[in-house]
């Protein structure tokens, strides 16, 4: 396993939610965090169908672009009676050619659970696969899974995403109900960001 011990990291992502969740993260450890969209780079394509190889796919770009070191995430829900969709597919089915509609594609979600039949209930795993890169191409994965159910309707205006949908297991209210400081206490991005801090920054 090999430390990081550059003082400037580039994290792959478009995302201003993720972003703030993993500039949070790494404050502690005395990294500057910049942004892919602060540095006007293009989002990849992500052509892969697994979260690591698209976290790949974007450390990668994110390294070429930039010759800094790259933490690229790939992450998405999955849920059970669906067989593990939207899994990579989480942020497409929220697509409409006019950005991202969340609300729509929770409501997919939804839809696609009720025409299971099956009843709650609907047990479901936010993933988090982590790629740090560095410039000569060497990379270290880490990965979270945090447990739970997908509830309906949608509950809380925190968070992002699917949050508003997702109950975490051994808790009453949704992601979307949490204060930030409580979501990244055990965030499936969390987890496996503890693991890169335990193995590469501790």
């Amino acid at each position: 396993m090999r430390r990081f011990t550059e003082k400037r990291l580039l994290v792959a992502t478009h995302n201003a939610g993720k972003l703030d969740e993993m500039r949070a993260l790494l404050a502690p450890y005395g990294v500057e965090v910049s942004g892919a969209a602060e540095m006007s780079l293009a989002e990849p394509v992500e052509t892969e169908d697994s979260f690591i190889g698209n976290a790949r796919i974007k450390a990668r770009a994110a390294v070429e672009a930039t010759g800094l070191p790259a933490l690229a995430d790939d992450s998405g829900i999955t849920v059970d009676a669906l067989d593990g969709a939207p899994g990579v597919y989480t942020a497409d089915w929220a697509e409409t050619g006019h950005g991202r509609d969340f609300p729509m594609a929770m409501a997919r979600t939804w839809s696609e659970l009720l025409a299971t039949g099956r009843a709650a209930p609907f047990h479901a795993q936010f993933r988090c696969t982590l790629v740090l890169m560095w410039p000569d191409g060497h990379d270290e994965t880490f990965e979270g899974v945090l447990p739970g159910q997908v509830v309906w309707p949608p509950r809380g205006a925190e968070g992002h995403g699917y949050d508003p949908i997702f109950q975490p297991d051994g808790h009453d209210v949704t992601l979307g109900e949490m204060s930030a400081e409580m979501k990244n206490s055990l965030s499936h991005r969390s987890r496996a960001m503890q693991q890169l801090v335990e193995k590469v920054l501790g």
